[in-house]
């Protein structure tokens, strides 16, 4: 099975990008499945519900977010109705919407789909999301209830996505780090199985501050005095992201590779 997952897609450059890019991708790939990181589809700031109907129409199977889940309002109702939409499943017992869904592939494989946010450096009140991960995973176990599990681990430190890459380590198919927009080069098989990358990157235009137009960044940088609100960089954006292969008998990962096309960065395509 073929899995594709694309990080925090930023303002209209990086979602207009990846809508542009998904139909082809698919084909070009023979992807079974795709996931899309669209937290900070809208202005960089949240999604709102006719992005993320854009964004699964474009060929994306689900989109997951992070700590921008709610910045636009609009998301808390829809988030109750759209099935592939997932915020947090470690936000406080009673949040709208859902963190873990079991979804259908287009192999008609079982694929489990699960948005977890880390602490350290962002948010202490939430829930544990070790213990969350440990529920998730009990409930619906590889290579029983789901034929490929992936993780969507929203976190700062990377410390702490490593750690729980070690965790689920043998229990899913890829854990794949997001929120800090940088992609990082240590995509890898771990030793139980799972396929792990500390940070996707993001669908943006990289001339900027992790997405946002640098001038606003730099000046509160420098003075410490905010000026102006952040909004995206426009310029052409760099589709990044993660393609895994797994194992149809076992569901975990027999191969990893980046993907990084279009915009400033070098062009990276999987080799496999």
């Amino acid at each position: 099975m073929r899995l594709m997952f694309l990080g925090d897609m930023c303002g209209k450059t990086g979602r207009e990008a990846v809508w542009d890019f998904l139909p082809d991708a698919r084909k070009k790939l023979d992807l079974d499945f795709v996931i899309v990181n669209g937290e900070n589809a809208a202005g960089g700031f949240g999604i709102t519900e006719k992005i993320y109907h854009q964004t699964i129409e474009a060929g994306a199977d689900v989109v997951t977010t992070g700590n921008h889940a709610f910045d636009q309002k609009e998301a808390l109702g829809f988030c109750q109705r759209e099935d592939r939409f997932l915020r947090p499943a470690n936000y406080p017992s009673g949040t709208p919407g859902r963190g873990s869904n079991l979804y259908e592939a287009r192999n008609g494989a079982r694929v489990l789909v699960s948005n977890i946010m880390g602490r350290l450096f962002m948010h202490p009140d939430l829930d544990d999301p070790f213990q969350a991960a440990e529920r998730e995973l009990a409930a619906c176990p590889l290579g029983e209830a789901a034929d490929a599990v992936v993780i969507d681990f929203h976190a700062e430190a990377t410390s702490e996505k490593q750690c729980f890459g070690h965790f689920v380590d043998g229990r899913a198919s890829l854990v794949v780090g997001t929120h800090t927009h940088i992609p990082t080069a240590d995509h890898q098989i771990l030793s139980g199985g799972t396929a792990y990358m500390s940070d996707a990157g993001m669908c943006g235009d990289y001339d900027s501050s992790i997405g946002m137009a640098k001038e606003e960044p730099l000046n509160r940088f420098l003075s410490k005095i905010g000026k102006n609100r952040m909004e995206p960089a426009e310029g052409p954006a760099t589709i990044s992201g993660v393609m895994v292969q797994t194992d149809d008998r076992t569901g975990l990962a027999t191969n990893i590779a980046p993907i990084r096309v279009g915009g400033r960065l070098s062009e990276v395509w999987p080799d496999f």
